[in-house]
């Protein structure tokens, strides 16, 4: 992704040479800081976007750290807040832990521990500050199927615009899930032919024995008639699905249908003529030796190309966000956010499905079944992965007591405030482990 958020952090604390030298830690580490020496400065400085973090101290005149926290907490709930406080504040800086701070530091603290802190902090917001933005842009987004804003798809969308209104048969050519048939019933639906019907042909289905009957019907003395495709889209648009993989009497029929124009239905004596546009799609990898000729050059008046997601990764991140806003909605889910793995492996993999592979991960974050491409691991970061393991380590521990948390914290050997914290900051939902969900 491009275009992340600076790292920032806003610094409140009246104290201030603490103040200046905690400035100054953040400063070297690489961060952009921000210092206020009163909260109420802090809180009239941050607002909801705010791409950074919050470091506080808790006991300051006038408005403490925990009403600064409260304040921010209630305006941008995941804002990460970081208190600083003293021994005698632990308590409360514990209870504000189970209010939402991100983190507590207890003085004199290792400033180690503060960019460490501060580091994932910084690294969550990020990753919350680029989901807002993705779902701003698929709300923003060009009111069109073909989405993205990549030159090759802009140029689409102007030749379906261009195409829709007129006659002209159309070759769409692309590979394996790239939407050819997205692209075919734009053109219809924009068309003076919207009102008729969009008739398909799955062409590598239809055998030869009952190429001419699918087509043109039948009409024969003491049977009902049976309408063929063609009669069915008159008016309408004839969709020639995998056109290169038709038999050879299929394409014969379809080479006579498209000098023509006129449908011969089985035993009637007079041939009919329809008015229908005509769009095939094949896929590139498909051979055009495959066609015969006759019917690749009556059909491909103009040849329209849909490039594969790889040659438009800058689409991907947008393409995922409406399709998992579409799968969440169609399952009943709140729209999970996208792990920053997950927003690397958009752009990593090379995606040979292309949108439909897209669409079937979408599916399964959205049901809570894949929450990282186990595939990208080895690319992460190291504190990524670290994360990652440590995430496996508590989930395969609460399975394995069957969710009492009693003995998964024995079995992990960690404190008890040790393993709420870690199991908040990475995002464990205790009660769907436990089988309290829904």
């Amino acid at each position: 992704m491009t275009d992340m958020p600076p790292r920032l952090i806003a610094l409140v604390d009246d104290d201030d040479d603490l103040r200046a030298a905690m400035a100054q830690t953040l400063t070297l580490a690489g961060h952009e800081v921000r210092a206020f020496a009163r909260a109420a400065d802090a809180l009239a400085a941050i607002d909801a976007d705010f791409p950074g973090v919050v470091v506080s101290d808790v006991r300051m005149p006038h408005m403490s750290g925990i009403d600064l926290f409260r304040a921010l907490h209630a305006r941008d709930a995941e804002l990460p807040v970081i208190l600083v406080t003293g021994h005698g504040d632990v308590p409360m800086a514990v209870d504000a832990l189970k209010a939402g701070a991100w983190d507590f530091l207890t003085k004199p603290f290792n400033p180690d521990a503060l960019l460490a802190s501060v580091a994932r902090a910084s690294e969550k917001r990020l990753l919350v500050i680029e989901n807002r933005r993705l779902r701003a842009m698929v709300d923003t987004a060009v009111a069109s199927p073909l989405i993205g804003h990549s030159p090759a798809i802009e140029r689409l969308r102007d030749m379906v615009a261009t195409l829709a209104d007129t006659n002209i048969d159309i070759l769409v050519e692309g590979e394996t899930g790239t939407g050819k048939e997205l692209v075919a019933r734009m053109i219809h639906q924009r068309s003076r032919r919207a009102s008729a019907q969009f008739v398909s042909i799955a062409c590598a289905a239809v055998p030869d024995a009952i190429a001419e009957t699918s087509l043109h019907g039948e009409s024969l003395a003491g049977r009902a008639p049976l309408e063929g495709r063609l009669a069915r889209a008159h008016q309408g648009t004839l969709f020639l699905d995998d056109v290169d993989q038709s038999g050879p009497a299929l394409q014969a029929h379809l080479i006579q249908f498209l000098e023509d124009r006129l449908v011969r239905p089985v035993g009637a004596r007079e041939p009919q003529p329809v008015d229908l546009r005509v769009i095939g799609c094949m896929t590139q990898q498909g051979q055009a030796a495959t066609i015969q000729p006759a019917l690749l050059y009556r059909l491909a008046a103009v040849r329209l190309h849909i490039p594969p997601l790889r040659e438009r990764r800058e689409d991907i991140p947008l393409i995922f966000a409406h399709l998992l806003d579409a799968a969440a909605r169609r399952f009943r889910r709140a729209v999970p956010p996208v792990s920053r793995a997950v927003l690397a492996h958009l752009l990593d993999h090379d995606w040979p499905g292309n949108v439909h592979e897209l669409g079937r991960l979408a599916e399964r974050l959205a049901l809570g079944l894949e929450q990282e491409p186990v595939a990208d691991g080895a690319m992460l970061p190291l504190d990524a992965r670290m994360d990652a393991f440590e995430r496996m380590a508590i989930i395969e521990a609460i399975q394995a007591t069957g969710g009492d948390m009693g003995q998964a914290i024995e079995r992990l050997g960690l404190p008890r405030k040790t393993f709420y914290y870690r199991v908040r900051r990475l995002g464990i939902d205790l009660r769907k482990l436990r089988g309290l969900d829904g």
